[in-house]
């Protein structure tokens, strides 16, 4: 490493990967850093707990591992997950790409620009000068003209040991990235929550060709969306609204969710639920525990962007990508899109100051 390096990137979802690309080819010699195992900082982001995207563009169903096994470095095969089963077409795998895949070839693509890899956490950074520090869990700090942060926000799930069990299995964080996939299509379902989000995913199943039954599970009496957002909700003939209910149990079968077992929030009563999927809406924590009291956050602890249309941050050569900066869109293509943003907004910022 460098004494100062040009730019420094923390994250490695779609964000961080595309403006890792964008800055090595501008010759900024980026160094990333991809975190561990810890939910701040997963290695490949959020996407990596996800089956198949469906909805990125350009990676129609076809097959997809033999594109990725020809362009993704051997020694990073043993992180391929499993081919999905039930999806041959004349004889070969036949599927949308899924997460990890995805991530391993934006990967790949940054490292065939020449970006620099670091697996470490970041655990604190100073801001407070015209040259920034970033100060890894381990190894000595590192020092950065432009620094570029696109850790991304986790979703937040119920705590359940069941839930854990059946993620990637039927239980979902985003019916918009996982509700149109072969599993669901078709099929009663559950959105767990009350507010706009919850609405939303629950409209956007209801609204799909063919969609079965939407159950809204809330543990109130009354949503806590907006009132245009609720009156969406109850009047939907394909959504029927639980009230006063919480999920104890997510049921299953060694493949698959098959139900929920619900309890009441007003008696002792139970329920179960025949549903093959459940999506939670329940909001999501953006990864910016670190930069706490260093940047400007919104309420909610998402960095805001000081300029419309640009990355830019509170500090002078800090940029933001991603859903760190996103708490509407989260998607895997715009976050890609503001990591080149990002990566762009650093370029011009150095040749402005003739760095």
């Amino acid at each position: 490493m460098s004494d100062i390096e040009r730019t420094v990137i923390i994250g490695s979802g779609p964000a961080g990967w595309s403006a890792a690309i964008y800055a090595a080819r501008a010759n900024l010699k980026p160094l990333l850093f991809e975190g561990t195992t810890k939910p701040e900082m997963i290695p490949l982001g959020q996407l990596a707990f996800t089956t198949e995207v469906e909805n990125y563009a350009g990676f129609p169903a076809g097959n997809i591992r033999a594109f990725v096994e020809s362009a993704v470095d051997s020694d990073r095969h043993y992180n391929l997950p499993p081919v999905p089963k039930g999806h041959e077409k004349d004889g070969q795998p036949h599927y949308a790409v899924q997460g990890v895949e995805l991530m391993e070839l934006m990967k790949q693509q940054a490292l065939n620009f020449g970006t620099r890899v670091v697996g470490d956490d970041i655990v604190d950074v100073d801001f407070s000068g015209d040259v920034h520090t970033i100060i890894p869990a381990s190894g000595e700090p590192v020092k950065a003209r432009t620094v570029i942060i696109a850790t991304g926000a986790r979703a937040n799930y119920l705590g359940l040991e069941s839930e854990e069990k059946y993620k990637n299995k039927g239980v979902s964080a985003c019916a918009v990235c996982d509700g149109a996939l072969p599993m669901y299509r078709r099929q009663p379902l559950a959105v767990i929550g009350g507010g706009d989000t919850a609405v939303e995913e629950a409209s956007y199943l209801a609204n799909l060709d063919g969609a079965d039954k939407i159950y809204l599970v809330h543990r109130r009496d009354e949503l806590r969306a907006s009132k245009v957002m609720a009156d969406r909700a109850k009047s939907h003939p394909n959504i029927e609204i639980l009230w006063n209910s919480v999920v104890e149990e997510v049921l299953g079968d060694e493949e698959r969710v098959t139900g929920l077992k619900l309890s009441s929030t007003i008696d002792d009563s139970t329920t179960e639920l025949d549903v093959k999927g459940m999506f939670v809406a329940i909001g999501h924590t953006p990864n910016t525990g670190f930069l706490a009291g260093k940047l400007d956050m919104n309420s909610s602890g998402y960095i805001q962007w000081t300029k419309p249309f640009r990355t830019e941050t509170s500090v002078q050569g800090v940029f933001a990508a991603g859903d760190v900066a996103d708490d509407y869109y989260r998607q895997a293509i715009t976050s890609a899109g503001t990591g080149c943003m990002a990566a762009l907004d650093s370029e011009r910022y150095l040749a402005e100051a003739g760095l």
